[in-house]
């Protein structure tokens, strides 16, 4: 039984919030006592989570010019770098979770991403 189970469209519910969260986090959080590019890092991981999220072909995409491969593949990115950020720049205390979890949460999201089957091309008949 394979394990992974979000799905395109459950993962297209979860951009929109998880941008808006980055970007309000640093604010409402405090982030940055640890570290001033703790507070802009967030930030802007937000707003470009927010403009992939509207520019990636899935359900609540507004301009579909991105394959969701590459919205992984990103995500997949962002999620390594969240993990290796506080060790990287020397984030400590509530700077350090707040990567470390979101990113262990956006690991997770991707390992868990269930692909989905292309229908097989018919064969061209004369």
């Amino acid at each position: 039984m394979d394990p992974r189970f979000v799905t395109k469209t459950m993962h297209a519910y979860l951009d929109y919030p998880v941008a808006l969260s980055l970007m309000a986090a640093p604010f409402v959080l405090g982030l940055g006592q640890s570290h001033p590019l703790a507070f802009w890092l967030a930030l802007v991981t937000g707003i470009a989570a927010l403009v992939l999220t509207l520019l990636t072909d899935h359900k609540f995409g507004l301009v579909r010019v991105l394959p969701y491969s590459l919205h992984l593949a990103v995500d997949l990115m962002v999620g390594l770098a969240f993990v290796a950020a506080p060790l990287m720049f020397g984030f400590s205390g509530l700077d350090a979770a707040y990567y470390w979890l979101n990113g262990a949460a956006v690991l997770v999201v991707v390992g868990l991403h269930k692909p989905t089957v292309e229908p097989a091309a018919s064969p061209v008949r004369p």
